[in-house]
């Protein structure tokens, strides 16, 4: 069987570096392209230079984003959202499957990308590509039938580096409890006299050092509480949701867009 080829946006990243290095493990997927930004000092290196393989491929500078992207079957990214906004259009249109992993979008950013992809090619969309925070969405759906009284608190903790707060996963998360639970404002954050009203749900962030991520949820009655915690240790973890998402989208031919937890109905049935 002939590898998936993938080209990787944000190759020289913190996310982007781990998924090549997690890549060059396995058997099943090729890195064939790399893109990096126009100004990054990395810009025309081979990925042999970063310590990364395949050592020939080239980073090449969004400019030249075909040329990258032209060999691959699968687009995988953890850039920017500006990025993103003028990559995928040109992926759509060169009909490769696509990975986005990118965070920090807008609602109507995000609105914008997915419709574009929908009808056009397969892609998989996700905040967070681990597998534990997938299954601690699950645990939080189970929990939609706890009486109204029960207060839910969503804390996440990244590193100092990361520039969108809240985090990608933690909006998915609010999201998601919206949802459920009906809340009809979110707080970011609190100061001064500040009393919690039922209907807000309250996101919280930290950066701290170099934490890959932290993600919490507190779930508050008067006289209990549940907290979830799920700890990234390494970027890895990701990594590892990422290819296996790839591995998934490969085999479908039909366009649509996907989640992880789609990739992941596989596992858990």
């Amino acid at each position: 069987m002939k590898p998936i080829k993938i080209c990787v946006a944000g190759a020289d990243g913190r996310m982007g570096s781990v998924l090549i290095q997690e890549a060059a493990k396995k058997d099943t997927v090729e890195v064939v392209g790399a893109v990096t930004s126009e100004d990054s000092p990395n810009r025309g290196k081979k990925l042999g230079d970063l310590g990364l393989k395949p050592e020939e491929v080239s980073l090449l500078g969004s400019s030249r984003l075909t040329e990258a992207v032209e060999p691959a079957d699968v687009y995988v990214t953890f850039t920017t959202p500006q990025a993103e906004l003028t990559n995928i259009p040109i992926v759509v249109k060169m009909k490769k499957k696509v990975v986005l992993g990118t965070t920090g979008f807008t609602p109507e950013e995000i609105k914008y990308l997915t419709d574009l992809m929908a009808d056009k090619v397969p892609a998989v969309v996700s905040t967070n590509f681990s597998i534990g925070i997938n299954l601690l969405c699950r645990m939080l759906e189970l929990m939609k039938t706890l009486p109204k009284q029960y207060d839910f608190t969503v804390i996440e903790t990244h590193h100092k580096g990361k520039v969108d707060a809240p985090s990608g996963t933690a909006v998915t998360i609010a999201s998601l409890l919206q949802r459920i639970r009906g809340y009809g404002k979110i707080v970011y954050g609190r100061t001064g006299k500040s009393k919690r009203m039922n209907d807000e749900l309250e996101v919280l962030s930290a950066r701290a050092g170099g934490i890959p991520g932290i993600h919490e949820v507190i779930v508050a009655g008067e006289n209990e509480m549940i907290r979830i915690e799920h700890t990234a240790f390494s970027r890895k973890v990701f990594a590892d949701g990422a290819l296996l998402a790839i591995e998934w989208i490969s085999r479908l031919g039909k366009p649509g867009v996907y989640s992880m937890g789609d990739v992941l109905s596989e596992v858990w049935g």
